[in-house]
């Protein structure tokens, strides 16, 4: 015959699940926040021509490479050769070579990719505003066409907010992006509109 648990340890028993749900819940929490971390503006800036990076492979003191990144966008690493990582994260770049180097030299090679010096990143703003001219880009902080804006002093009494125009370079070939910066600030476009190095803004002129 077996005898009721005593009220004492059947709660000490409901309190030791209660912990458990918690602490997998706060490590859920904390992977996830360990997620959006990682997709900050810093960590997340795309690598460009004349930006110097070093590549570290784990216990291959051989491969390691300091390099700038060339106007095509690539360098050259030990074993594989040229390879062309301009555009992307350090991350994705740090991938693209660590898979080269699995496919025929190095098991599970462990690569790191880390920018040691930022190329100077310019973007150039002409038209209705009240600076026209070109300006530096911070090294790791993103630019939103609002911004880019307000850095040239914002808009002129005869600029048309809803007609924008940013040029933008896409392998050699120009691409022109129709904006309305309207939109963008009351919030009906929420997505905005980051700047890019490189990129041509002309703000347009009011038709009265």
């Amino acid at each position: 015959m077996h005898r009721p648990l005593p009220k004492l340890f059947s709660r000490l028993v409901v309190l030791g699940a209660s912990l458990l749900i918690f602490l997998s819940q706060a490590d859920a929490q904390t992977a996830k926040s360990s997620t959006s971390d990682s997709k900050s503006p810093g960590l997340s800036t795309p690598l460009s021509p004349e930006d110097i990076i070093q590549v570290d492979v784990f216990q291959e003191a051989d491969l390691q490479t300091k390099a700038r990144i060339s106007q095509a966008g690539t360098i050259t690493f030990p074993l594989i050769g040229e390879v062309k990582i301009a555009g992307m994260s350090p991350e994705n770049a740090a991938l693209l070579i660590r898979n080269q180097l699995a496919k025929d030299y190095i098991v599970n090679p462990q690569v790191t990719v880390t920018v040691t010096e930022y190329a100077k990143r310019r973007f150039t703003v002409l038209g209705q505003v009240q600076k026209p001219g070109a300006y530096e880009m911070p090294d790791r902080d993103q630019v939103s066409l609002l911004q880019a804006i307000g850095t040239a002093g914002g808009y002129t009494r005869i600029a048309d907010a809803g007609d924008i125009r940013v040029k933008r370079t896409i392998d050699g070939k120009d691409t022109i992006y129709k904006l309305n910066a309207k939109n963008i600030a009351s919030g009906k476009d929420p997505n905005g509109f980051i700047i890019q190095s490189g990129d041509i803004i002309t703000v347009g002129e009011s038709v009265f």
